[in-house]
């Protein structure tokens, strides 16, 4: 294998991990915004629509503090009582299912 191969499979396998970040990041919010639909009493089409508002929320900036600022300010108008720590831990636990369904896709 030449230097110019092992450079090759080195950058195939960055942009692979990175389309899989990605992809898992959308899965995550996707799942995250329905948990947070049900916290807040939605369901059906009202329950897709909010996790479609908070898929987009992510593109605010770099990382996941957006998704969960607005997750956090749409408990507190609503009154739901759920911690920072609670909310962080299930995106924790939603993006190694997010994982989890595209690896196994």
């Amino acid at each position: 294998m030449t230097m110019q191969d092992r450079e090759n499979a080195f950058e195939n396998k960055y942009a692979h991990d990175a389309e899989v970040r990605f992809r898992a990041e959308a899965r995550r919010n996707k799942l995250l915004g329905l948990w947070a639909a049900e916290q807040l009493g939605k369901n059906g089409e009202e329950a897709e629509a909010y996790a479609k508002e908070v898929i987009k929320a992510d593109f605010v900036e770099a990382g996941d503090d957006d998704v969960f600022r607005k997750i956090r300010a749409d408990f507190d108008a609503a009154g739901i009582d759920k911690s920072d720590h609670r909310i962080r831990r299930t995106m924790e636990e939603l993006m190694i299912e997010a994982i989890r369904q595209i690896e196994g896709a």
